[in-house]
């Protein structure tokens, strides 16, 4: 019986069974980062490693076939999508200067110095030599997982990183495809019609068509988590061949589908861990050990003229680099910690490297030479090694000096801890308040969401606690599948209003996210009793919510300030949670209100973090909003702050909003806000108020 399943399994090297290959694959992943963390090295330094020993260079345990090849690829890919996919646009857009300026400056310096030095030093043509050289522009974002494992990935010089590696790829890219056809005789004016056409379709389709399509998905496929995840990896994989038809890498492709979808899958959904988990523990670990797969050590040390041109390759694509995060310090006036992790980001060498030296080791010239000989190729694999593992290093230690300042930063300036509690009415509709929850709350929170069902005290108030826990436990899934803790809390009282407020001081709460209710009518005093009670009952911040749409989807957030809203002593945490909000769906916001308002709202934008790009719209009167209704479309969201009667910014046109809202927007989004306001009297006896 043992012979005859020896017999099935071929165990000859290299390993040609799928689920040992598999099996091997999935233990470097788990083992690496467990065992090479406590030596303080970085986890993806270990899956390099791995990848050199037991690929076929080295031990031959695993051979670089087409499963191994397939998956790295998507790895890649996947790195450049997450990329595009967690930069803070809004930091993108402040950032696009320098992102614009480093990128110019990593490509120019290492391909004007690769060039000289492999020219004049190393002795190649021209054509090698600037083909090569451009190798010395081009990098891998391989540590791109170690500040999104460190909690920097939106810290400015990540961005400005990110956007560098677009430039100067794309640079590379380009030179790539000129002196490819430049040495077939293809080089002329129908060649660059073809290039530049092919390019402004491709940016078109995804900048324009790609988000549009996507939106529409989400919001008819609301909820259908597995769904939504393969349309994004169709989206990706779609963005990559259209960009290789263009005529560019497909990392390029990939990078752009993450910046189309960026605001549409917001950093707290569900959809967004299961991208992030996808990609971190299968992906991204094959496309690590793929790398460490072609390094072939053995080539370089046994040829002393190849040591010395490998060596040449490595000094020169470490020293360049490091030369443009330079330059960009000095620039920018960044700290030396600052430009070490810029540094750190954009040094390995790995895909795009390799693939440019392929090209030209391929490339036949009319004399039957090849343009980049072996030496050269077995040079850039250890550029490849040595590049990866200093990236690697480098980016760990001065990414944790950095994740350490910004945790200081954050403990200088306490907040109130941003526990929000969500009354349940419906617990059918509490999924779409959630996701709004998850959205306001600090991303840096670690404080549970709380789900309120209160119960009025009778002889059936036990059996109702029981159904309405029942059907909230999908809260406590959804909360799971975004990476926030949900919990369940169940109240018997003699009022709804008097268990919401006793909840909101047992569980010092900061926050209050409620549904409108469409059973509204005109002569219910502002929004019904309940609402009316806890506005006097409690100074917290309350929202009350109309949702239509996943909020992922929302494009505009329009806010309509009363006059004195700036005067209001806690404006600066009503701010910051709709700031939360636009930061996590990408959407632009417009503020409307008179002179006055708008200018305090401003410098209230300008002086708390985050600081995001607002319109300011002077408004004559604070109602206008009423007869614009049929301009808000289906993906704008209305934000009517209001205000408790007796404080700076109430007026009596304010007792209108519900009527106004009943009428013109019971199909659009909107949510009415009340700032948390200090209570000027508090009625200690609720069973008689509310009787």
């Amino acid at each position: 019986m043992n012979d005859n399943i020896l017999f099935l399994l071929d165990l000859s090297l290299p390993m040609k069974d799928p689920v040992v290959i598999f099996l091997i694959i999935l233990a470097i992943t788990l083992l690496s980062p467990l065992i090479l963390g406590r030596l303080r090295i970085p986890g993806i330094i270990g899956m390099i490693i791995a990848g050199v020993l037991l690929g076929p260079h080295g031990f031959g345990v695993l051979s670089n076939d087409a499963s191994i090849s397939l998956f790295g690829k998507v790895g890649l890919l996947y790195i450049m999508f997450l990329a595009g996919l967690e930069v803070d646009m809004n930091d993108f857009k402040r950032s696009k200067n320098k992102s614009l300026t480093f990128g110019a400056a990593t490509f120019i310096i290492p391909i004007t110095i690769g060039t000289l030095v492999t020219y004049y030093f190393l002795g190649l043509e021209f054509a090698g030599a600037l083909l090569l050289a451009s190798m010395f522009s081009s990098h891998t974002l391989v540590s791109y997982p170690i500040v999104g494992r460190l909690g920097i990935n939106r810290n400015e010089i990540v961005t400005v990183a990110i956007g560098g590696t677009i430039v100067t790829d794309t640079l590379v890219l380009l030179v790539l495809a000129v002196v490819s056809n430049s040495a077939k005789g293809n080089l002329d004016a129908m060649f660059w019609v073809k290039l530049i056409g092919s390019l402004a379709v491709f940016v078109f389709i995804m900048v324009w068509i790609v988000p549009r399509v996507t939106q529409w998905f989400f919001r008819n496929q609301a909820g259908q988590g597995g769904s939504q995840y393969l349309f994004v990896l169709g989206v990706v994989f779609l963005a990559a061949f259209l960009a290789e038809l263009a005529g560019v890498e497909a990392i390029i492709g990939a990078f752009l589908a993450g910046l189309a979808l960026n605001r549409l899958i917001p950093h707290t959904s569900p959809l967004m861990n299961r991208i992030e988990f996808v990609g971190n523990n299968l992906f991204i670990p094959f496309f690590l050990i793929g790398v460490g797969m072609i390094v072939d050590v053995t080539v370089i040390i046994k040829d002393l003229d190849a040591l010395k041109f490998a060596g040449t390759l490595v000094i020169v694509a470490i020293s360049t680099k490091w030369m443009a995060a330079f330059v960009t310090q000095k620039i920018f006036k960044y700290t030396s910690t600052e430009r070490n992790l810029l540094f750190g980001l954009t040094s390995a060498h790995a895909a795009a490297t390799l693939a440019i030296v392929l090209v030209g080791y391929n490339l036949i010239l009319p004399d039957g030479s090849r343009m980049l000989s072996e030496a050269a190729l077995n040079g850039t694999i250890l550029v490849i090694l040595v590049t990866c593992l200093v990236s690697s290093f480098v980016t760990e230690s001065t990414g944790r000096k950095i994740a350490l300042a910004q945790g200081q930063q954050l403990a200088a300036t306490p907040e109130v801890p941003d526990r929000i509690l969500i009354p349940v009415a419906n617990p059918e509709s509490v999924l779409p308040l959630l996701d709004l929850a998850s959205m306001v709350r600090s991303p840096d929170s670690q404080e549970p969401i709380y789900a309120l069902s209160v119960v009025l005290d009778d002889d059936e108030a036990k059996d109702r606690v029981m159904n309405n826990k029942r059907l909230l436990e999908k809260a406590e899934k959804h909360g799971a599948s975004m990476d926030a803790k949900v919990e369940i809390v169940s109240r018997i009282d003699l009022s709804i209003a008097s268990g919401v407020t006793r909840s909101l001081k047992e569980l010092n709460i900061s926050k209050m996210i409620m549904g409108w209710s469409p059973k509204l009518s005109a002569r219910d005093r502002l929004f019904g009793t309940v609402l009316d009670k806890l506005l006097s009952g409690t100074s917290l911040m309350i929202m009350v919510c109309h949702i239509t749409v996943p909020v992922a989807t929302i494009g505009y957030i329009n806010i309509i300030l009363p006059p004195n809203a700036h005067l209001e002593p806690a404006k600066e945490r009503w701010m910051r949670a709709i700031k939360h909000l636009a930061q996590q769906t990408g959407a632009k916001i417009r503020f409307r209100g008179d002179e006055k308002v708008l200018k305090g709202i401003e410098e209230v934008n300008l002086t708390t973090k985050p600081i995001l790009d607002a319109e300011y719209h002077t408004t004559k009167k604070w109602d206008d909003f009423a007869n614009e209704a049929n301009n808000y479309g289906q993906n704008d969201l209305l934000i009517i702050v209001q205000s408790r009667q007796g404080f700076l910014s109430y007026n009596d046109h304010m007792d209108n909003v519900p009527g106004i809202l009943i009428k013109s927007f019971q199909k659009k989004n909107f949510i009415v806000l009340y700032p948390e306001q200090q209570q000027v009297t508090e009625t200690s006896d609720w069973e008689n108020t509310f009787s």
